[in-house]
């Protein structure tokens, strides 16, 4: 007998989108934050965030097949992430967890995944630059 993976036990393809969807519906009502965003439709963004955690949780590779490793703070480090942001980020993740029906395990596991990734990806303090416009010191 097959275990089930965490991507299965939690709801698979349809939690994921609905995860993902509620938080980018929050992320298009916050000025602030949607101002991070490069393109003017979300969709792609959308796309790539619902592909990663579905990979990262068990489901389809999708994500690396078309991206290539993650490589998150490598990929962000282009934005100036701070820990405004990230509290923003986190609201508006949390905001669209809570309203999904989901295995109280499975969804601690989930926060806690969420919550040190979003800590991981602050590379910025208030009103500094992201780390790739950055000039480096003269030596």
């Amino acid at each position: 007998m097959t275990e089930l993976t965490a991507y299965e036990q939690m709801g698979g393809h349809d939690f994921f989108v609905k995860l993902v969807g509620g938080f980018y519906e929050r992320v298009a009502q916050d000025p602030d934050l949607r101002a991070m965003y490069p393109e003017e439709d979300l969709g792609p963004a959308e796309e790539r965030l619902l592909l990663f955690l579905e990979q990262y949780w068990g489901g389809p590779k999708t994500y690396g097949e078309r991206r290539g490793h993650p490589r998150l703070r490598l990929r962000h480090a282009p934005f100036a992430i701070t820990e405004t942001q990230r509290d923003r980020w986190l609201k508006h993740m949390m905001g669209s967890l809570d309203e999904l029906e989901i295995d109280p395990e499975w969804e601690a596991k989930l926060r806690d995944y969420l919550t040190r990734a979003a800590y991981a990806m602050v590379n910025s303090a208030e009103g500094e630059p992201a780390p790739l416009d950055r000039q480096l010191p003269l030596l």
